[in-house]
């Protein structure tokens, strides 16, 4: 399979710079960020719309009243942290329930998952060495 032909004035994609998750409870899901150790950089606990830091990207909360946790998974987000133990225990301080303790993947990656109070799968990673 070779590349795609690029069209004129287009390029290759860096990264990603935002992921947008729907919750129906804002002051939930700030408060559950924010304990995670993410930083506001816009919105907050009572608006309809709340942008975090996250490295160089940002994820944004969009406040959607109809939304279900636990709607159908649409997938997860994976961030790398420095860390992975104690981020695991920092999720659990702050009330959230992983999927498993942290492991080690045949991929080269320490890992584990948590759901957040909107019901989108998190993951948090670091390469092994």
């Amino acid at each position: 399979m070779g590349q795609a032909k690029q069209p004129p004035g287009s390029g290759p994609i860096h990264s990603i710079n935002a992921v947008t998750l729907a919750v129906a409870d804002m002051a939930a899901a700030c408060g559950f960020y924010g304990a995670l150790g993410f930083e506001v950089t816009f919105g907050g606990p009572h608006t309809p719309f709340t942008s975090f830091a996250a490295g160089q990207s940002f994820l944004n909360l969009q406040l959607d009243a109809a939304h279900t946790p636990g709607d159908p998974v649409w997938g997860r987000i994976i961030f790398w942290v420095d860390d992975v133990d104690a981020m695991y225990d920092r999720v659990v301080a702050a009330g959230g329930v992983p999927h498993m303790p942290p492991a080690d993947a045949p991929w080269g990656e320490r890992y584990f998952h948590v759901t957040d109070p909107a019901g989108h799968e998190l993951s948090f990673a670091r390469l092994l060495r």
